[in-house]
C-alpha cells in the first residue's frame, strides 16, 4: 500500500491542506475542532510526515540541538540535565521538531560547531556554558539560539531563559540567618559560569545585610567530588562554620557525606543548604533544605521560545523564572 498523503488526511478530516500542515508542525493557530479532526484522521490513516521531502522543500531539518559544553560524566551524573531534557522534550513533543543532543566540554576540532553551522539543525539551545567556551559564539552566529541561563558573554538580541539566581542565593542566606546561623561558608560552582557567580553574590548580599562576615568560599566545581574536597577545607577552618550553602544539591550531598564521616551531625552541628530541588534533595540523609529552581519549566520555556522564533513569531528576549526556598531537615 502507498503511504497516506497530506491531501488524503485533509480530505478525511474535512479541512484544508494548510490546516493539516499547521497541525503537523505544532502550530497553535488551529481551532480545537480542526485539531481533533486532523489528529483522528492521522491516526486512522497512519499518516507519517515525509521529513526528507519537507527538508528539501523548506531547507529546514526540523531538528533542534541541545548543546551542553560539558563532559559526558558530568552530563549523565547531574540530575539538572535530565530535568532540562525532560522539559524540552515535553514542549517539542507537540511539534514536528526532534531533539539532537550534542555534548562536548570543548570543540577544538570544530566537529560539533561545523555540524551546526553546516545545516545539521535549524536552531540550538545552549546550557551550562562557561567563559572559555568560545565555540558557543560561532554557533550563535549561525543559527537561532536560546541560552539556558545568562550567557558568559551577553550580546544584543540574545534569547535567554534563566532563573533568578541572585535572589536564590540571597534567599538561602536569609533562611540561614533566620535560623540563627552566624558563621557561614559557601561551596560554589565554577565561577566561570554566571549562575555560580550570581548565587554566590546573592548569598554574600544576604550576609552583609545581616551585618555578618562574608562567607568562607570554596570551589566545589558543581560536582559531588569537588564539594567533598571543599567540605574538608571547611572542616579545617577555625572556628568552624555553623552553616554551609552549596550552590547545587549534588554538591550539598557531597558535603554532608564528609561532615557525617567526620562525626558531625547535620543540622545540629553544621547546617547544609543546597540549590536546585532536584531528586537528590529528597534522597539525601537528612533531606535537603534547598532553593528550588523550576528546571523542567525552564526546559519547556527554552523550547517554546525557539519554536516560536523558528515559526517567525515574536518571542520574549529574556525570561526570568522565580526561585523559592524549600525547607526540609538539613538546615
Amino acid at each position: 500500500m502507498s503511504r497516506p498523503t497530506i491531501e488524503q488526511v485533509a480530505a478525511a478530516a474535512g479541512v484544508s491542506r494548510s490546516t493539516v500542515s499547521r497541525v503537523v508542525n505544532g502550530s497553535t493557530a488551529v481551532s480545537p475542532e480542526a485539531l481533533d479532526a486532523v489528529q483522528k484522521a492521522i491516526a486512522r490513516l497512519g499518516y507519517v510526515p515525509n521529513r526528507a521531502a519537507r527538508t528539501l522543500a523548506s531547507r529546514q531539518t526540523h531538528a533542534i540541538a541541545l548543546v551542553v559544553p560539558e563532559d559526558t560524566g558530568r552530563f549523565f551524573g547531574d540530575p539538572f540535565f535530565a530535568d532540562i531534557v525532560a522539559g524540552i522534550t515535553t514542549r517539542i513533543r507537540a511539534s514536528d521538531y526532534i531533539l539532537n543532543l550534542l555534548i562536548a566540554s570543548d570543540d577544538p576540532g570544530d566537529k560539533m560547531t561545523s555540524f551546526v553551522r553546516n545545516g545539521g539543525v535549524d536552531a540550538a539551545i545552549i546550557v551550562s556554558h562557561h567563559t572559555s567556551d568560545s565555540f558557543v559564539d560561532r554557533i550563535a552566529d549561525a543559527v537561532p539560539v536560546v541560552f539556558g541561563g545568562r550567557p558568559a558573554r551577553e550580546r544584543p538580541g540574545d534569547f535567554i531563559v534563566d532563573v533568578d539566581n541572585l535572589q536564590g542565593g540571597r534567599s538561602a542566606g536569609e533562611h540561614l540567618v533566620a535560623r540563627g546561623h552566624r558563621r557561614m561558608a559557601s561551596i560554589t560552582g565554577r565561577l566561570s559560569m554566571p549562575a555560580a557567580v550570581d548565587r554566590l553574590q546573592g548569598f554574600r548580599d544576604a550576609l552583609a545585610v545581616a551585618g555578618l562576615e562574608p562567607p568562607a568560599e570554596f570551589d566545589g566545581d558543581f560536582t559531588e567530588e569537588g564539594a567533598a574536597a571543599a567540605a574538608r577545607a571547611v572542616l579545617a577552618l577555625e572556628p568552624r562554620p555553623d552553616a554551609v550553602f552549596a550552590a547545587s544539591d549534588l554538591m550539598a550531598r557531597g558535603a554532608i557525606g564528609v561532615f557525617r564521616a567526620a562525626g558531625l551531625r547535620v543540622p545540629e552541628d553544621i547546617a547544609v543548604m543546597g540549590f536546585d530541588d532536584s531528586g537528590v534533595a529528597v534522597t539525601t540523609d537528612p533531606p535537603l533544605t534547598t532553593v528550588r529552581q523550576p528546571i523542567r519549566r525552564m526546559g519547556e520555556a527554552m523550547a517554546a521560545v525557539l519554536i516560536e522564533t523558528l515559526r517567525g513569531g515574536r518571542a520574549p528576549r529574556r525570561s526570568i523564572l522565580p526561585t523559592e526556598v524549600v525547607v526540609r531537615a538539613s538546615a
